[in-house]
């Protein structure tokens, strides 16, 4: 079955749309009304366009974690650039 879902109502309910595409639903997602995207179960997804999970670089990638100092250190720097005149971008 396919449904069709705004970018807003993908954000708010993720996990719930997630346990659905994972039961055999696909999902057609709208962005600014127009579709921008599909999601669909792993297992339709056509032969050889994804490769095996194991081989995915982000599946076992160790996970970083900024410690409050670091972060309130970057943020500090990016305020010297603002104070500069630079403009930084998100």
């Amino acid at each position: 079955m396919d449904r069709t879902i705004n970018a807003k109502q993908l954000r708010a309910s993720l996990p719930e749309t997630v346990r659905r595409v994972r039961r055999g639903e696909r999902f057609t997602v709208l962005y600014r009304s127009r579709p921008a995207f599909r999601i669909v179960p792993v297992d339709e997804a056509p032969d050889g366009s994804l490769p095996p999970l194991a081989e995915d670089p982000q599946v076992n990638a160790p996970v970083v974690v900024m410690k409050e100092r670091r972060i309130r250190a970057a943020l500090t720097s990016d305020r010297h650039f603002v104070q500069a005149g630079v403009q930084t971008f998100p």
